[in-house]
């Protein structure tokens, strides 16, 4: 797919994820025992034939930079093209403080833009876990003759204050978009993923650059909403997004269901990640692990239900962990109980704590912590 290009904004750390998001952004969080967020957008870009992705970040990034390294495990490491990050002091001079919006991101990398061989842009955030036919929007984008394809969702996903829903009128064009709203009252959630020539974009960024306009939705979508054309492509499969703690922990929980994982992981669109060759997990004798996604590399000899156990997680004898989710590195040591908790990586529970939280308040624990 030699006309699309990809550009991932990846510098979003939300606060509202607490101490998951302190040493990291978004984008780089663990999910799923063994992936980062990214992964699932940038495979997706991958699976479609795309070659060339920008991947936009400012601050807090390093986590994903040892993640992604040369993007060899999408294979995205090229002499011409390939993977690309973009930080704002390559580009720009104004290298303090956080990006006002996705314009002004736009902005910081103009001569990457520039640059792009392609005739059509992918814009899309990095932090959102889904399995997406790429191929299949691009396709209706250029059938339909639209300025501007949203991808959508029927399936309301995030809360009303930090979305984006759109109206569609029964010629199925895309008639007004609601930024934030106190209520979800929408038929269909953006899921802020677009696809445009890179000549319109290159005219937005220079009107909103030179109009201080940071937000593409209200200063680039909303005032053009009659003028532009744009049309939505309907997203019917799983859509996970995450805006809090809880939305991590059910997110993280909906992956015990069958039908999600078929859904997410679809083998054919396979979701990829950073390779590290792990041995297999080592299983106790006196072991117990029901219902739970456990990553390689992990040591069980204690019981574990309804959870998922990233890489390298030692769960010692006498140990029980249940609804919880444990990143890389995580040890619970003999006689420690973890209920509906999150453990970030390299956490030590030492032995014969209790940890319990709820489903919708779950106890996020910081990394390297010992408890």
């Amino acid at each position: 797919m030699n006309d699309l290009h990809s550009i991932l904004f990846a510098y979003r750390s939300d606060a509202n994820l607490g101490e998951l998001t302190r040493p990291r952004n978004t984008c780089s969080l663990p999910f799923g025992g063994r992936y980062r967020l990214i992964d699932f957008m940038l495979s997706n870009c991958v699976n479609a034939g795309i070659t060339d992705v920008g991947v936009v970040v400012h601050q807090s990034y390093q986590s994903l930079l040892d993640h992604l390294g040369s993007g060899k495990d999408w294979d995205l490491s090229r002499k011409h093209g390939g993977l690309r990050i973009l930080p704002p002091f390559s580009y720009t001079e104004q290298g303090q403080g956080e990006y006002r919006g996705s314009m002004e991101a736009l902005a910081g990398v103009y001569d990457y833009l520039e640059d792009i061989r392609q005739e059509y842009v992918l814009l899309a955030w990095g932090d959102i876990a889904i399995n997406l036919p790429v191929n299949e929007v691009f396709e209706q984008h250029k059938n339909s003759g639209a300025d501007i394809t949203i991808v959508c969702t029927p399936t309301l996903k995030g809360a009303p204050q930090f979305s984006e829903y759109v109206e569609v009128s029964e010629e199925g064009r895309i008639t007004d978009l609601s930024v934030h709203p106190t209520s979800a009252d929408k038929a269909l959630e953006s899921l802020e993923i677009y696809i445009l020539s890179k000549r319109l974009l290159m005219d937005m960024v220079n009107y909103c650059s030179a109009h201080d306009v940071t937000n593409f939705s209200r200063g680039v979508l909303q005032p053009r909403m009659k003028s532009l054309k744009m049309m939505p492509y309907i997203h019917k499969g799983y859509v996970g997004r995450f805006q809090s703690v809880s939305d991590y922990f059910q997110r993280s929980q909906d992956l015990l269901d069958p039908a999600v994982r078929a859904d997410l992981f679809n083998p054919a669109r396979p979701i990829r990640t950073k390779d590290q060759s792990n041995p297999s997990t080592y299983y106790g004798p006196e072991s117990k692990s029901v219902c739970s996604l456990v990553a390689d590399g992990c040591q069980i000899e204690g019981e574990v239900e309804n959870s998922i156990l990233a890489r390298g997680v030692v769960v010692e004898k006498g140990a029980k962990v249940s609804n919880s989710v444990l990143m890389q590195g995580t040890v619970v040591k003999a006689g420690a109980s973890l209920s509906y908790v999150i453990a970030d990586k390299a956490v030590t529970v030492n032995e014969g704590r209790m940890l319990m939280g709820h489903f919708t308040y779950p106890l996020a624990i910081a990394k390297g912590s010992a408890v």
